[in-house]
């Protein structure tokens, strides 16, 4: 028989992304309406291991749902990657009473809390936040939406300047193993070329791709880059190929890098964090462990921890087939 709730302990960790507070409001809300006590935790698990605790209710996560960041502040932690470090937050999660865990966060997060569920039995429920939209399990994670709506209003700008000087900008978004903010943000944007880790365009036919619009008559070209493709080692070794094969265009790069996580989150991401929030600590309430809340086809579904680590995400083929049109 599952254990009963009292008290739900809820942390932010790895990179932050807009909507972690939004969940965090939800989380301790939730517990107020169900008349639990609720626990926030700084800093994620090296604030389990510190015992950097205080006590949440309703007031106290109030005017955050506008705010990017984490207010209970992120950090990577290798003392809990160490049975003795897990062993200390065991004991200090024991001491304040704490009996379920809500942990946000992406992959390093999860697992964390994987193993920390199977040393101990300690009850948790994970709410994907990063804006890679790399975990399995789920159509859309925290901070996604606003880090694509972040790109394409940077792209936007970017464009301004590339039209005015007859330039051709390299731009580099997030996105080390997955491609989907440069696919969404290149097709939103209106990008002459997106490379994505998924398709390796390859030099040369990224050149032939910028002499096609060279000779239709562009002056001007943006190239979206994730920041994990192949086609060169790294967005400035493109522009030096493409500064040595491709007369006429003054060649640039933008990296957008950290800026695409911060900043307000979108309302699409503070429904989605406030639905996910609800969704986690009914969960728990109800005997639930060991499961990520994510959103499938519009729905809120709990999906195994385990299986989120381990899967892997799939671009979009019709969006990749979109963008090969669009940039004709």
């Amino acid at each position: 028989m599952a254990q009963k709730i009292r008290k739900i302990g809820v942390l932010t960790s790895g990179g932050d992304s807009p909507g972690m507070n939004a969940a965090v409001r939800a989380v301790v809300r939730t517990c107020a309406y169900h008349k639990i006590d609720c626990v926030g935790v700084y800093r994620g698990y090296e604030g389990l291991i510190d015992g950097d605790f205080e006590p949440m209710d309703a007031r106290s996560v109030r005017d955050i749902i506008n705010r990017g960041g984490t207010m209970l502040k992120s950090a990577r932690s290798d003392r809990f990657r160490t049975p003795e470090g897990r062993k200390i937050a065991f004991d200090n999660l024991k001491e304040n009473n704490i009996d379920g865990l809500v942990v946000i966060g992406g992959d390093g997060t999860f697992t964390g809390g994987l193993i920390f569920n199977k040393e101990y039995n300690f009850p948790i429920m994970g709410i994907p936040g990063t804006i890679d939209n790399d975990i399995s399990g789920t159509d859309k994670t925290l901070g996604y939406d606003t880090a694509l709506n972040t790109a394409v209003e940077a792209i936007d700008k970017i464009r301004d300047t590339a039209s005015s000087h007859n330039r051709l900008f390299f731009v580099e978004v997030m996105g080390r193993d997955v491609g989907h903010i440069a696919l969404n943000a290149g097709v939103g944007a209106g990008a002459e070329e997106i490379l994505i880790p998924e398709e390796n365009l390859g030099l040369d036919r990224l050149l032939e791709s910028l002499l096609r619009s060279k000779a239709s008559g562009k002056t001007s070209s943006i190239v979206v880059v994730a920041e994990g493709d192949k086609t060169g080692k790294n967005v400035f070794e493109l522009k030096d190929y493409v500064d040595e094969n491709l007369e006429g265009y003054d060649v640039r790069v933008a990296v957008l890098g950290h800026m695409q996580r911060g900043g307000s989150p979108s309302c699409y991401d503070r429904v989605l964090a406030s639905r996910m929030g609800v969704k986690a600590v009914e969960s728990l309430l109800a005997g639930e462990s060991n499961y990520m809340v994510g959103i499938q086809h519009e729905k809120m579904e709990l999906y195994p921890i385990e299986k989120a680590i381990k899967g892997k995400t799939h671009i979009n083929k019709e969006l990749v087939r979109v963008s090969e049109i669009m940039t004709t």
